[in-house]
């Protein structure tokens, strides 16, 4: 089914764009943005309004585990609610994106601030220019730690973080040599945490005391730093970290690698990342025009993206429907469906523990890789935890989201009992511009018709719709995005 507007919008465009940008767009969203245009849908991505999520001091009142952060459920369950409640989605989309790339885990850490810092600091920077992200990244205490900067002494090097970024976060195996790995870590010589003796006790005790519960910050320490000429990818110099993250931003392997990674995140499923050394890109074509919009303009992530959201690649049949949703993207959707909510609720730690049993614990990557996606998101165990949660999630009529949805219906069809086929139209619409094959929505039509007369004026006619949006959430195509 094609859904245009009144004014010739094609809607199931519109939706592709907010789901990949965002999460399962309410009608409001999709409605708005339909009024734009794609194209003003487009800009409206890049130069949104305030978020305004649930207020943090509201949800510490009702959670105070939220405020101290020391335990992983408190500190997802703080992003979880800013997730589902925000107004500006495609920011958390983007803070999303980055912490699947640059893994960091409270596991690790445990407490959570810096996890949350760093989260914030993917939201204002990870739109923006690579070298500045990748500056603000090699500063965040949590990556530090994380990666163990605080123990690369000039005299005595720790090369983790100089692996990483060259492997993992920037240019991919097969670009780089083991000699660019120690010429790397030497240049982050120095950096470092500004109260770094008390951490190195903390790590050693794992306790919190005595000052886990302290904003971690950076630090440069001169004297720890190796100021010695060095040879990286080529190049020679007496660098520093920023000098090497210079020389990785210019280097064509880079915006290549972060390509194939918005392309996998917001387009289409590729490869697992171990496999990209030995196995090219899906669609090179579409790698190609994001790296030429990396060096037009100053390595912007953020051109990057609107060059792939306005091309004819992305606006295709073939790529709509052509990802697995995340764990996190499945159920922030759903929440979002079913109305988010109002106020602190008991219900947040649930769906912050559904998305760990679904294989993607907030906060927590299974390893510095993350997570792979993709068939990975997919075993026996996951399927029933996302069909469980979408159902029980939406199977409540008197959810704001859910009222809204049957409210709507009610409107369309003021004479009462609603034809099944039309009910199903509705729904798909309403819910999100969901699509569905034509033997899925043959089977609904059925089971809908099996439910006797549907009025949506009545609580039973509420409660039988409901149900019918539970029979959706549970499809295999309500599993893609």
């Amino acid at each position: 089914m094609t859904t245009t507007t009144k004014s010739g919008t094609d809607l199931d465009l519109i939706a592709h764009l907010l789901r990949r940008a965002g999460f399962n767009p309410t009608w409001d969203e999709l409605q708005e943005h339909a009024a734009l245009g794609y194209d003003g849908a487009v800009d409206r991505l890049f130069n949104p309004g305030p978020a305004d999520p649930m207020p943090s001091d509201v949800i510490r009142r009702y959670h105070p585990d939220q405020t101290i952060t020391q335990i992983a459920p408190s500190s997802g369950s703080v992003w979880m609610y800013r997730m589902s409640t925000t107004k500006t989605p495609f920011e958390e989309k983007i803070a999303l994106f980055w912490h699947r790339i640059f893994a960091t885990g409270q596991t690790k850490l445990i407490q959570g601030k810096v996890m949350l810092t760093q989260i914030e600091m993917f939201r204002k920077y990870g739109l923006g220019s690579f070298r500045d992200l990748l500056i603000q990244l090699s500063q965040d205490p949590a990556m530090i730690l994380w990666l163990d900067n605080q123990d690369n002494h000039k005299d005595n090097i720790n090369e983790n973080y100089g692996r990483e970024i060259l492997e993992l976060f920037a240019m991919g195996v097969g670009n780089y040599t083991e000699e660019d790995i120690k010429e790397c870590s030497r240049a982050f010589t120095g950096w470092t945490i500004a109260n770094m003796p008390y951490m190195s006790i903390r790590m050693r005790n794992n306790t919190l005391r005595p000052y886990g519960y302290v904003a971690w910050q950076y630090k440069f320490d001169p004297e720890d730093h190796d100021d010695g000429e060095k040879t990286f990818l080529g190049e020679t110099g007496n660098f520093n970290g920023e000098d090497v993250i210079d020389i990785i931003c210019k280097n064509p392997a880079t915006p290549a690698f972060i390509a194939r990674h918005i392309y996998h995140h917001f387009v289409a499923d590729e490869l697992p990342v171990p496999q990209w050394p030995f196995e090219g890109p899906k669609d090179p074509a579409a790698i190609q025009l994001m790296v030429d919009a990396y060096f037009a303009n100053d390595y912007s992530i953020g051109a990057m993206l609107r060059a792939m959201f306005e091309s004819d690649i992305f606006k295709s049949e073939e790529k709509r429907h052509a990802r697995i949703k995340s764990p996190a993207e499945l159920i922030v959707g759903t929440l979002r469906m079913a109305g988010g909510f109002d106020w602190p609720t008991q219900e947040i730690f649930k769906a912050t523990a559904a998305c760990g049993y679904m294989g993607q614990s907030l906060l927590a990557p299974v390893s510095v890789e993350g997570w792979m996606g993709g068939d990975d998101w997919i075993s026996t165990g996951s399927m029933v935890q996302r069909i469980n949660f979408a159902s029980d999630t939406v199977g409540d009529h008197n959810k704001k989201g859910i009222r809204q949805i049957v409210d709507r219906v009610a409107e369309r069809h003021p004479e009462g009992n609603v034809d099944p086929e039309e009910l199903l139209d509705d729904l798909l619409e309403l819910a999100g511009a969901i699509h569905v094959e034509s033997d899925t929505l043959a089977g609904i039509v059925t089971y809908a018709s099996q439910q006797g007369g549907i009025d949506p004026r009545t609580e039973d006619g509420a409660a039988k719709i409901a149900s019918i949006l539970q029979l959706i959430v549970s499809t295999r195509e309500y599993q893609l995005v």
